[in-house]
């Protein structure tokens, strides 16, 4: 029982120390004025809003920007969950569009029919 309590408050206390070092990171990272100009390697866990690329132009770095609604975030684009983070938030954006978008409303048959009359 006393291990277990211990083991707890070890997990409470790290669980808060990996908070703050994240926090602290993404914070450091975020886009101050117009660019990056330096960038994180961890991982966004919000639901991201937007994605754009930064080239490199000093002071301004390489950067991948994950807009999400605690702000901007400057990511390291060689990271290799970055990619995959890009293609799923394309393909999610993509697939939205696809199922947003309402069926026309005629063919273009419809506009162009004509009625023949016979005599």
């Amino acid at each position: 029982m006393e291990t277990r309590r211990i083991l707890m408050r070890s997990l409470a206390v790290a669980v808060v120390i990996a908070s703050v070092i994240w926090t602290t990171t993404a914070e450091d990272n975020k886009v101050n004025g117009s660019c990056c100009t330096k960038v994180s390697t961890a991982n966004v866990t919000d639901p991201i809003i937007n994605i754009r690329l930064q080239r490199k132009s000093l002071p301004c770095v390489k950067a991948v920007i994950f807009k999400t609604k605690r702000g901007e975030f400057c990511i390291d684009p060689k990271q290799r969950w970055v990619e995959k983070k890009v293609k799923q938030f394309f393909r999610a954006q993509r697939n939205k569009c696809m199922t947003s978008t309402p069926p026309p409303t005629s063919s273009i048959s419809d506009q162009t029919h004509v009625k023949i009359m016979h005599i």
